[in-house]
């Protein structure tokens, strides 16, 4: 299982564990993080499961693709450092990743 930290915006972590091949938003739906809604299952069509992906897990998770890009137009407070949860892949890479939740989503 790989390890997936989330810390809300009042600074709280919740550690849960993530199976290989899902994928950041499901993890978080299953462990009910507070402040991923992930309105449409993950089918990227909305920016409701934004996340800020911590500094040092940045080059290991990613950019965002294209279509990522044009639905993070739609987050609250984008960043840099901003993605869509439901488009990382869960993989045993990113086994300790840390990602914040923001205080808002869109």
């Amino acid at each position: 299982m790989t390890k997936i930290t989330f810390v809300q915006s009042d600074g709280e972590r919740i550690e849960t564990e993530a199976q290989a091949g899902s994928t950041v938003m499901e993890t978080a739906i299953m462990n009910a993080i507070p402040g991923i809604v992930a309105e449409c299952g993950g089918a990227c069509t909305c920016a409701t499961c934004h996340v800020y992906i911590d500094d040092a897990w940045t080059e290991t998770v990613g950019g965002p693709s294209m279509m990522e890009e044009d639905m993070l137009d739609f987050a609250f407070d984008v960043k840099a450092s901003s993605r869509l949860s439901c488009q990382i892949k869960v993989k045993d890479a990113l086994d300790g990743l840390i990602v914040h939740v923001p205080s808002r989503q869109g």
